[in-house]
């Protein structure tokens, strides 16, 4: 048997990044487990009451609140990515194709708060959709959007979407053509042949893209934070409230494990409901 010597040069790095986050959330989840002392930085003594508070009607709004707009986010983002990746895979135009690639991806190298403002200038009252109301007098005051759920779902539509488009089109790039002309040879129309052969083949890629838009916005704070205005509280913002305005970081770590807990089994449960549409994909 070989030998790979380069192979743990290559590993080591992951390996040390690995034990980096499983020593930062030991830390988190036993910080979760120590009493918040009023006054104090210093935790108090162990007690499950972190836990317990959490059963509270406030906080569990909290969690349906912010699982409903990872719902929305994710299926807006797939709504809105699936006709970009599907021209970008299909369109023979190369210039066309590269445009779309470009506008789609472009996201991705803009930081968050970047992309936050950008929406801030673009949802206000006197923002750019707020001016093209008043000025076409389609509206005779500005529409409310900012510090709105509509709003922040917006704006997370505009940070998961490039990971959705990558998704999308390596689904579809794997779509076999001569399926699709075998539908239209045996008379099924273009919207037939889409919805009986195209979507199906491609859920592999809309499984994928739904999850990680999901795990992607539950864990998302400088756009809740900016474009809801603390009034769409979500458990991110939530956290940061506790832990840095309240310096409850016990409180806060409990809310850490638990919305990381919950992501999973979510998570875990759409996998499982999706799995029948991913494997009629895989045929």
């Amino acid at each position: 048997m070989k030998t790979r010597p380069f192979l743990a040069l290559f590993v080591s790095p992951a390996m040390l990044a690995a034990g980096a986050l499983v020593a930062a959330m030991a830390a988190i989840l036993q910080f979760a487990f120590r009493a918040f002392v009023p006054g104090s930085m210093e935790p108090g003594g162990f007690t499950f009451a972190n836990f317990t508070a959490m059963l509270r009607p406030l906080y569990a709004d909290v969690f349906l609140q912010t699982v409903a707009i990872c719902l929305m986010t994710a299926l807006a983002t797939l709504i809105v990515a699936y006709p970009l990746a599907y021209a970008i895979v299909r369109s023979r135009s190369i210039p066309l194709k590269s445009f779309l690639l470009v506008t789609a991806l472009t996201p991705m190298f803009l930081g968050e708060v970047v992309r936050t403002y950008s929406w801030i200038i673009v949802l206000g009252n006197s923002g750019f959709i707020n001016s093209i109301l008043l000025g076409l007098h389609i509206v005779d005051r500005p529409v409310q959007m900012m510090f709105t759920t509509f709003g922040v779902v917006v704006a997370l539509v505009h940070v998961t979407l490039p990971v959705m488009v990558i998704m999308l089109a390596a689904a579809l790039s794997h779509v076999d053509l001569d399926y699709e002309k075998a539908a239209t040879s045996l008379g099924a129309g273009p919207v037939r042949t889409f919805l009986t052969v195209t979507l199906p083949l491609s859920m592999p890629g809309i499984v994928a893209g739904l999850t990680t838009a999901f795990a992607w916005t539950f864990s998302a704070f400088a756009t809740p934070q900016m474009i809801g205005g603390g009034r769409v509280p979500m458990v991110s913002t939530l956290i940061y409230q506790l832990g840095f305005s309240s310096f409850n970081f016990p409180f806060a770590a409990a809310l850490s494990i638990t919305a990381l807990a919950l992501t999973v089994a979510v998570l875990a449960l759409a996998r499982a409901a999706l799995k029948p549409l991913e494997r009629l994909g895989a045929h």
